[in-house]
């Protein structure tokens, strides 16, 4: 025991041993969260209070939960593979598998990644003959996940005018043309889990006293059906509840675009009744000035929770700030401080460039392309997203579900064997006239049309045939074979490096059987007679059949099926990977849980960083003081901020006022690297900040450096124009009467007004 809890801090170790109560953990970037979360599942197992069965683990990426199963692996001597750790759509997907009938699904339901599911709703679209500029495919399918993350079916749905009306109608269109093909998206594996619970008492009972112990990492991105799926999953409320150790951070809250709510941390602490709240924050990664800067910035947000971040590690050096005259020099003067820390003996792989918006890569990648620096973009297509290896994985979801639309769709002409448009046209004909599947459409289509398409369809039934015996590994390079794939690449100019990952398919296989817990020779099919045999069935006292949770995945889906669930599951993992050693870019966003020894965050100005759609959002400006408090604190040892007078972006040139959250970092923390002069009085300096402070600070010597008294005008005033609407001066040129000024005028850009003639009045 004292080995598993020797290298927890005070609040660690006050953590690890809380009672058998719900708790929340306010864990600071960089404070051992995981480690409090590991540890906090062995000591439970090892002071008795639980089986290994009785933990239910949620993690928010497929990363996350490897690394705490490998951890637990190495603390314990226990078998962690029928452990139910996992992400929400993971243990979802676990769970749906085990009831699959109850949850009125086939047991080979299938899971659209966001391409699949985007293409499904495109072809509902034009099956449906409705105009998809009206009614544009990825508005709708944020519409439908909106809705579903709300736990909102299409009948709940209140339609407010006639435009609203018509998603709901093609949301519950969309639904239907999914029960019809037997797929889910993934904001359905967790509704369709919540309704299975909410309506099953008898299964819902034997999950809540089965996991006692309920732990949630990252608690601040949960969305509003999550919450409400773990206080079903808990039973709170009731007097045996179970006990749910929430870790999280408000202050590291950035997907409220994905629907989540920071609120629930707040909800969690009152419908919990929380006694014990913890702060982890004692930080193990940033050097003292990083935290000071990360600190004080985020104080400036309202409804905290509230936690101040320190560490032993000493002030370190201090924050880095450049101001370039446009984002070539930006970019230009980052190429310099990497060869410079290259020089030093820095990895590239451990310095990392982040931006706000990916449209930012683009001057970055040529300066880095020019400079001869290997790089990586986070942003790229994963593996299981490139088109090559969906093609493959389409062919294998139409052998393991006939009624995958889209998988049939993906296939049925490629590579290329004379099924055009047309015949595509007769064939969805046929299905929506007989309401049944394109594959089980096929035999009545007549003429060359049904030729070619039976004989598709003999590929498909012959690999079934093939394949009905082989373990997974080999099924896949049968499938490879037969489907045609690695002949169409060989005869491509470039399609070795396609080949080259097709056979990587086999690997991934190979490697995915014996991680799961099958045996190599396991057929990739497994019948219900099988499955049944592998998993240990509970009957309980009303007569429901619940497969055993101890019961590992290899119990309730075939590999063949596993294999593509973990396929899809992987594609909607959306958390940058560090990796190769090359310069780092990506977005803030994707940043996220990652850390680097130095980080550089680019285009801090204010319509980009913090970005112009915040200022229409309520609470949008706090959540990007979260994002920039996130990009701080990804950095150990050094840290980066830049910005630029001048940004070309979506074709145009950007003029820009450097952004507010230099006015909220302390200035103790930070080195200029530009001439301090410059910097203080910037021609672009924020307007609410030093300028508006200079009078009143008594430090008029400022203003007067930077007006025209003669003109009764000075920088960083705020005027009105008739035309151009409100602006902001942002540099004065001449005096008497041919003084000039360079006015902002947001939208309207950057202007240059004679002052004698142009009519502006002066806004407070």
């Amino acid at each position: 025991m004292q080995n598993l809890l020797h290298n927890l801090n005070a609040e660690q170790l006050a953590a690890v041993t809380l009672p058998a109560q719900s708790a929340l953990i306010l864990a600071g970037a960089g404070s051992g969260k995981t480690r409090v979360l590991t540890t906090r599942i062995a000591w439970l197992i090892q002071t008795g209070q639980v089986s290994p069965s009785g933990i239910l683990a949620v993690t928010f990426t497929n990363k996350a939960a490897k690394e705490m199963l490998t951890r637990l692996s190495a603390m314990m001597p226990i078998n962690t593979r029928g452990m139910w750790i996992g992400t929400f759509h993971g243990l979802c997907n676990r769970l749906l598998r085990a009831h699959h009938r109850d949850a009125g699904l086939p047991q080979t339901f299938q899971i659209l990644d966001s391409q699949d599911q985007l293409s499904a709703i495109k072809r509902l679209l034009k099956s449906m003959n409705v105009d998809d500029e009206k009614y544009p495919p990825r508005n709708l399918m944020y519409f439908i996940n909106g809705a579903k993350d709300q736990g909102l079916r299409a009948k709940d749905v209140e339609a407010h005018d006639d435009y609203n009306r018509k998603f709901v109608e093609l949301y519950d269109l969309y639904d239907q043309q999914c029960q019809r093909e037997g797929v889910v998206d993934f904001a359905e594996l967790l509704l369709r889990t919540y309704e299975l619970l909410s309506r099953n008492q008898p299964l819902r009972e034997h999950y809540q006293r089965r996991f006692k112990h309920i732990l949630v990492d990252e608690f601040q991105d949960t969305n509003d059906l999550q919450y409400k799926w773990l206080k079903l999953m808990s039973g709170q409320g009731q007097v045996d509840s179970s006990a749910v150790f929430a870790v999280g951070d408000d202050d590291q809250s950035i997907y409220a675009f994905r629907g989540a709510n920071v609120g629930n941390m707040s909800a969690f602490e009152r419908e919990f009744r929380v006694e014990n709240l913890i702060k982890l924050e004692q930080n193990y990664r940033s050097h003292g000035h990083i935290l000071d800067a990360a600190n004080i910035l985020i104080a400036n947000n309202s409804k905290r929770l509230g936690k101040n971040l320190r560490t032993d590690a000493g002030h370190g050096e201090q924050v880095r700030v450049f101001e370039s005259s446009s984002d070539l020099q930006e970019a230009q003067w980052i190429i310099e401080q990497v060869k410079s820390l290259i020089a030093e003996g820095w990895s590239r792989s451990e310095i990392a460039v982040l931006y706000r918006s990916n449209a930012q890569s683009r001057v970055l990648e040529h300066a880095l392309f020019s400079a001869a620096i290997p790089y990586r973009v986070y942003g790229g297509q994963r593996f299981f997203e490139r088109a090559e290896i969906k093609h493959a994985i389409a062919y294998l979801q139409l052998m393991d579900n006939l009624n995958n639309d889209s998988a049939f769709l993906r296939v049925v002409n490629f590579p290329t064997r004379g099924i055009g448009a047309k015949a595509l046209e007769q064939l969805q004909d046929a299905a929506r006239q007989y309401n049944c599947s394109l594959y089980a459409a096929v035999p009545y289509v007549a003429g060359k049309a049904g030729s070619s398409l039976n004989a598709f369809i003999k590929l498909i039934e012959g690999a079934r045939f093939e394949t009905q015996n082989l373990p997974l590994q080999e099924m896949v390079q049968v499938v490879l074979d037969a489907s045609g794939l690695i002949t169409h690449y060989q005869n491509e100019k470039e399609g070795a490096d396609r080949i080259e990952n097709l056979e990587q398919l086999v690997s991934a296989a190979t490697l995915f059987v014996s991680e799961e817990g099958y045996g190599l020779d396991t057929p990739a099919f497994l019948g219900p007679q099988a499955q049944a045999v592998a998993g240990t069935a509970i009957t309980t006292a009303d007569g429901v059949e619940i497969i055993d949770a101890d019961a590992p995945l290899a119990a309730v889906m075939s590999p063949l099926s596993a294999f593509l669930s973990h396929a899809s599951l992987e594609a909607g993992d959306n958390q940058a990977q560090a990796g190769q050693d090359a310069l780092q870019l990506m977005t803030v966003h994707s940043a996220k849980g990652l850390e680097f020894d130095a980080v550089f965050i680019t285009g801090l100005e204010e319509g980009l960083f913090p970005h112009e759609n915040s200022a229409k959002e309520e609470g949008g400006v706090e959540e990007e003081r979260r994002l920039m408090y996130v990009a701080i604190t990804r950095a150990r040892k050094r840290l980066f901020m830049s910005f630029s007078q001048t940004r070309m972006l979506h074709g145009q040139t950007r003029y820009n006022m450097r952004s507010r959250f230099f006015d909220e970092l302390p200035e103790e923390a930070i080195k200029w690297l530009s001439p301090k002069i410059q910097q203080q009085h910037s021609w672009f300096a924020h307007p609410k900040s030093a300028w508006d402070a200079a009078p009143e600070s008594g430090n008029n010597k400022i203003a007067q450096n930077f007006s025209r008294p003669d003109s009764g005008w000075r920088i960083g005033q705020n005027v009105a124009h008739a035309k151009f609407g409100e602006g902001v001066i942002v540099n004065i040129e001449g005096g008497g009467g041919s003084t000039r000024a360079h006015i902002n005028f947001g939208k309207f850009g950057m202007k240059l007004l004679d002052l004698s003639v142009a009519k502006l009045e002066k806004v407070s």
